[in-house]
Formats: structure tokens, sequence, C-alpha cells
């Protein structure tokens, strides 16, 4: 009996022993791991943009008129030639009371003037026909040489001088109907007034085929000289034009391929940079914060039946693609870490993390080129912490 008492106490000692020791033991750090693997590789730059078509036509007031209502509504059809909107001359004004006396005082008083010029006339066509007699009569005794040739020359002059004093009483009259008429018209053409007569109108015509993207004065009124009335374009000529930071612009260059997604189809439609602008703007984002932008004009490339529902100003998401190409090793860029002036990450191999350094290519937000230190199938760690170090024992999560 008392051999087995010792016994159950040294195997109880033990065990507590080895309970102790197991419980001081380093317990392994739980990690997530992922696989290199070897595959297409592609890095973008995804940024909101929108459409806009290419060659949109303002057409404004050629001259200050009145304008008829345009009955044209936007999406509508247009061909070339087409009339839009068509420009009458403004209207004349409203005469209140005083200024009806007026016009007619200023009536009036032509009337007066014409019949004063009439009469003056007469009376200069009088002088000028006793001028013309007295010419004559001089003119005979001048050839009998009984007067002499200086009372002759007065006879001429005088008779030429009361001729164009006649003349010029009867332009005088011509001068008075002329005043007297505008004197009537400020009676006859007020806006209070309407005679039947058709007015001349300036039509204004479609430059190209399109549709009608905008319409700024729809009803009939009056427009002033350069004032819009009609934004037209071609719909199914389409440019996207994308707003991109200037550090990401310089990485773009005309002819970069782009994709466009989330524009409401089902495909990812396909475009061609066509240009940078070399000229930047600022622009605050929606946290408050100014960025230094550029904007690239793309061309859609693919099969216009695919976008064929798209507008002018639709939203769509825009991916360049600045580099890709296949068959490339890669790993996560979360398994990527700074060790002094290299890359890092940590290799799982026999429950151990192991450091290795490895050199890095290009990289995508997620996943990173290795270029070399490490082998397709290898598993690395994710998102290590300050628990994982070199050599230390881990398990998976």
């Amino acid at each position: 009996m008392r051999w087995r008492k010792r016994i159950g106490l040294s195997v109880l000692l033990v065990a507590l022993i080895l309970a102790i020791i197991y419980g001081l033991m380093p317990r392994p750090v739980p990690v997530d791991i992922a696989k290199v693997t070897r595959g297409p590789l592609r890095v973008t730059i995804e940024e909101e943009g929108k459409t806009r078509v290419m060659d949109r036509f303002v057409i404004s007031a050629p001259v200050a008129g009145f304008a008829r209502r345009i009955e044209l509504d936007v999406g509508d059809n247009v061909i070339k030639g087409h009339v839009l909107v068509d420009l009458e001359p403004l209207r004349s004004d409203v005469l209140d009371p005083r200024s009806r006396a007026e016009a007619k005082a200023m009536v009036a008083a032509a009337k007066s003037a014409m019949r004063v010029a009439q009469e003056n006339s007469c009376a200069a066509g009088a002088d000028a026909d006793l001028a013309l007699i007295e010419y004559e009569r001089k003119k005979r005794l001048y050839e009998r040489a009984s007067i002499s040739q200086e009372e002759f020359d007065r006879a001429e002059a005088l008779a030429r001088w009361t001729e164009a004093v006649r003349r010029s009483a009867e332009f005088t009259i011509e001068v008075a109907r002329f005043e007297l008429d505008a004197a009537l018209t400020a009676l006859e053409y007020s806006a209070a007034r309407h005679d039947g007569m058709l007015p001349e109108k300036v039509a204004i015509k479609s430059p190209v085929n399109g549709q009608v993207l905008q319409v700024y004065h729809r009803s009939e009124g009056v427009v002033n000289a350069g004032q819009p009335l009609v934004e037209i374009g071609d719909a199914r000529a389409l440019e996207v034009e994308i707003d991109v930071l200037s550090a990401n612009a310089v990485r773009i260059a005309s002819g970069t391929r782009v994709l466009f997604d989330r524009w409401g189809g089902k495909q990812t439609l396909e475009g061609r940079v066509r240009i940078v602008e070399p000229v930047g703007f600022t622009k605050t984002s929606a946290l408050g914060v100014e960025e230094q932008r550029v904007l690239v004009v793309a061309d859609i490339t693919s099969e216009p039946k695919l976008w064929k529902r798209l507008g002018h100003g639709y939203r769509v998401e825009a991916r360049f693609i600045i580099w890709e190409a296949e068959n490339i090793i890669q790993i996560p860029s979360s398994a990527l870490f700074r060790s002094g002036e290299q890359w890092a990450v940590f290799v799982f191999e026999n429950n151990r993390a192991v450091r290795r350094m490895i050199e890095v290519g290009q990289r995508s937000g997620l996943i990173a080129e290795v270029i070399s230190g490490l082998t397709q199938g290898e598993r690395v760690i994710t998102h290590p912490d300050d628990t994982v170090n070199d050599g230390i024992r881990v398990c998976l999560r």
C-alpha cells in the first residue's frame, strides 16, 4: 500500500510539473496566410467621369428682336437647315396720353412746316421767273450794244441765283414731306394698333444634324443680341471627361487604354485616352481638401450599339490601365512590410514565421508583383502585427 501511494504521488507530481512547463511554454501566434500565385496583373487608376457631346452648338440671337415660342423639346432630332426659331423686329412702343398728344402736335407742326415750304417755293419761283425775264431783256439789249457788259453779267448772275433758290425751296418741300411722314409713323405704328401686315422675320436655322440638348429661351419674348436660345449636338458622338489628381495625370498618356464600369449597362466599355490637358485646376473634395486636378478626355471605342442608351452628362467610372502583364508572381500587398530600406515578408514554414527579403515590382491596390525572393506555391503571412517575429511559432487562425 505504501508503494502504491508513493507511485500515485510521484505520477501526480510529474503531471503537475508537466502542466506547469506546458503553461509556461510560449503559444503559437495565430495568423492569416495567403499563397504565392502566378497570373495576370493589372495596375489601374480609378476615377469618376461623365459623358459629353463632342461638338455642341449654342445657337444665339444674331440681333435684338422678338423671338417666337420655340416648340422643340430636349431630345428632338433636327436636321441641317431646319428653322429653330423665328426672330421678328422689336414691337413699337405703346403711346400713353401724353406721348400721343406730343405725336399729334409733331404732326401738326410738320404739316405747317410743309405749307411754309410750299409758299416759300412759290415765292422763289416767282423771283426766278422775274429774273429770267429780266435776263432775256438785258440779253437783247446787250446784243444791240445798248447796255454795258457789267450790267448784262449782273442780270445773268441774278437769274442763276434765283433759279438755285427755287430748287432749294423745292427740296425744302421734300424734306418737310418726309418729316410729316415720320411724325405720322409715330401715331400709325403703335403697339396698340395692328394693320395686318406681316413683319420681317429672321429665320435662325440649325447648322448641323443632331438633337436638341437644351432650350434656353422657350416662351416668346424680347431677346438681346448674343443671347443663347437653343443648344444642339450629335448625341451619338460622345466622349468622356474625367478629372484625375495631377500626381496620377503624369502617369497617363495619350492612347492609354481605359475601361468604363457602372455606367448602367452589363458590359464593360473600352476606350482610349485622346488628350490629357496640360492645365490643371483646383477642386475641393468632399472632405474639404483642396486638390490639384487635371481633365482627361477619352473616346469610347466599343461598338456604338453597346452604349446607345448613353447620353450627354451621364456618370461613368473609368479605370486607366497604366501597366499590365501575364504570368506574374504576385502576393497580397497586405503581406509586405519595410525592413530597413527593403521590402520583406514572413513566410509560413514548418509552423514558424521566417522573415525573407524580396524585390517588389508593380503594385495595384491589393496585389503586388514579386520580382525575386519568393516562388509559386509558398505561403506568406498577411497583416503581420508586432507579435509576429522571425522564427516565432505560428498557427493558422
